[in-house]
């Protein structure tokens, strides 16, 4: 049966979400101490009534940049200037799409996600008009698009596979998405979309 979902809805679904440990795949010991904060906007538009999409983006391939070509959700590490990773997310927003902040309400905050570049990733969902205008920096962001969440909520969309994780001869769990618009999320993006599909009330791996 299909959700039916309204902006309140969401908000007050995120409120009661209790926010627990950092969500940490890794066996202990595999990343270092001190991991580097950071934070992404998981942007939710409404592209008809009661159509809920992500909005997500595909990197800019880089030689510099391990996780260049992927697809992912605006964000980065806090810069020094940020008052919060709050205000991170909605920079990185900002600078990557060229969304205002003022545009952006905030529906709230999901537990952290260690990352094996040892980042402590912190996501906010938050809601845009739509349609939105867009300006890519193309420094960083090939493209952007959207999906369904009731496609990214059908477990017949995505699979969960064990991936080796180098010099430790551990296997990890990730989940991995079939292809969408030639676009393929997995990874890191793909746990925190199912942590706020299941947040949601949708029946998956959240």
């Amino acid at each position: 049966m299909r959700l039916v979902l309204t902006e309140p809805i969401i908000r007050e679904r995120i409120s009661r979400y209790p926010l627990r440990t950092v969500d940490n795949p890794y066996p202990p010991r595999f990343l270092g101490e001190d991991a580097i904060p950071a934070a992404v906007l998981a942007p939710l538009v409404q592209v008809a009534e009661g159509d809920w999409h992500l909005l997500y983006i595909r990197r800019t391939r880089r030689r510099d940049d391990p996780h260049s070509g992927q697809v992912a959700f605006p964000g980065g590490r806090r810069e020094p200037g940020d008052t919060d990773l709050r205000a991170t997310a909605l920079r990185e927003a900002g600078e990557e799409l060229g969304i205002d902040p003022a545009g952006v309400r905030i529906l709230g905050q999901l537990n952290p996600h260690l990352t094996i570049s040892n980042h402590r990733v912190t996501p906010y969902a938050g809601c845009l008009d739509w349609p939105c205008e867009l300006n890519c920096q193309p420094g960083e962001v090939s493209r952007a698009f959207t999906i369904p969440l009731d496609w990214l909520a059908d477990p017949r969309n995505y699979q969960c596979l064990e991936r080796p994780l180098p010099g430790s001869g551990a296997r990890i769990a990730m989940i991995e998405y079939r292809a969408f618009d030639g676009e393929t999320l997995w990874g890191l993006t793909a746990r925190m979309t199912q942590r706020l599909l299941g947040v949601l009330g949708y029946d998956c791996g959240g």
